[in-house]
């Protein structure tokens, strides 16, 4: 078997170790990659938004499916590309990613079908999104994809009114043609990632992302500085009312707009005191999400993914493991503003990883020079990845392994868990 991964982060490479793991002993390629992923995938020089470049090495490599995780490629079409010259591919098609692709979208569709969330406005124009905001804190987002950056938490008048200017002023492309005004939720945040087969949906473990670049939520927001799994406010109540309320009425939405979701479905979720409400759905796995919960995943990811595709999701065995996973990322100084790159990173084994137990290394921007040697190429460039007994056991050893993997500049948070 052969198998494509489309994409160059920690969550790729999250996905490509789970892939290694299956009875199919899958010949596993990637495109772009990087430095730790060319260890365990034979990588080529062609971009995730490449359609037609990944759709022409799709057609040299014959692979028995591809594996679209970033969002923009979803966006753009490429599951559709793909399956239109015959090639399978795991992930949702250009119409289903819309979900993630624009906040209008996914918002109406909630509205649509009384999916609990909160209370919204979109605009297309600056001074109508300015008169129509009245409480403070308020939420500002971006209609569009803006790598985890297109969301905006403004505390005052003057935060909300320069935040709307930027958007509209062209801060993030098209994707800001138009925003999304919501009002501000408070409460724990709880992150569900479900494989669907635009019918069934099968969630794996709860998890919480730490998205502010400083320890006790402070700073800029990120792409994720660290994650948890299982959340611990993930309780079996609050999983039947996500699976009653949220997440089944989700898929069938989606199935009676014509859009059936096949692939892997974020629920970004928030506990608050009238019920739990979604935040935002991302049509893919979630980034660092997906770097605890695969190691959690009882089950094999490349049955998983090709059921999702055939439709026969439910027939598959799946299941978590028992313990805790956790997370912790390791930056460049800068990230996520501006950072330099090229440093060596000191205490990896030849193939990128820790030679601690129950440590994986999961890597999200490095390269791989001449000497064999990773240097730093990204904003966020390793996930330092531990199992335990639990959460305590799990932190304990990913901390551990932090202590003894760095380069210059090396930034991470200290309190991963402890919220």
């Amino acid at each position: 078997m052969k198998i494509l991964v489309v994409g160059s982060g920690g969550r790729e490479h999250a996905v490509i170790m789970k892939l290694k793991e299956s009875k199919h002993n899958p010949e596993i390629f990637c495109a772009p990659g990087n430095g730790g992923i060319s260890r365990f995938a034979t990588c080529f020089d062609v971009k995730a938004t490449d359609i037609d470049g990944m759709v022409k090495l799709a057609q040299e490599l014959t692979p028995d499916f591809v594996v679209v995780t970033p969002d923009d490629p979803l966006a753009l079409g490429m599951v559709d590309a793909l399956e239109e010259i015959g090639i399978k591919a795991f992930g949702p098609n250009k119409a289903a990613a819309q979900i993630e692709a624009s906040k209008v979208f996914s918002k109406g569709l909630m509205k649509k079908y009384n999916i609990p969330t909160a209370e919204y406005e979109s605009f297309s124009d600056p001074t109508a999104a300015k008169d129509y905001i009245k409480s403070y804190p308020t939420v500002i987002k971006a209609d569009g994809l803006a790598a985890g950056k297109g969301v905006i938490i403004a505390e005052t008048e003057a935060d909300a009114f320069l935040a709307i200017d930027e958007i509209f002023g062209g801060k993030f492309g098209d994707s800001g043609k138009n925003i999304v005004i919501e009002e501000f939720m408070t409460g724990p945040e709880i992150s569900v990632l479900c494989f669907c087969d635009g019918e069934t949906l099968r969630p794996m473990i709860s998890s919480m992302d730490h998205k502010r670049i400083f320890d006790n939520d402070k700073g800029l927001n990120t792409g994720g500085m660290g994650t948890i799994a299982p959340n611990p406010v993930y309780t079996p109540e609050v999983e039947a009312e996500c699976l009653e309320k949220i997440f089944i009425p989700t898929i069938k939405a989606m199935s009676s707009e014509g859009r059936p979701f096949k692939g892997c479905l974020y629920f970004g979720l928030m506990k608050t005191i009238s019920g739990v409400k979604v935040i935002e759905f991302n049509c893919r796995f979630g980034d660092p999400e997906t770097q605890v919960v695969l190691p959690m995943l009882e089950g094999d990811l490349v049955d998983l993914m090709l059921s999702t595709i055939n439709g026969n999701l439910s027939e598959i065995p799946m299941s978590t493991k028992p313990g805790a996973c956790a997370c912790v990322i390791e930056s460049s100084k800068g990230y996520p503003e501006k950072y330099e790159t090229g440093f060596e990173i000191t205490g990896l084994n030849k193939n990128g990883q820790s030679d601690l137990p129950d440590t994986l290394i999961f890597h999200a921007g490095t390269s791989l020079n001449y000497e064999g040697k990773f240097l730093t190429a990204g904003g966020r460039v390793l996930g330092i990845t531990a199992t335990g007994t639990d959460l305590k056991d799990a932190l304990n050893k990913a901390y551990k392994a932090v202590e003894t993997i760095t380069f210059d500049g090396e930034h991470h948070r200290t309190d991963i868990g402890s919220k």
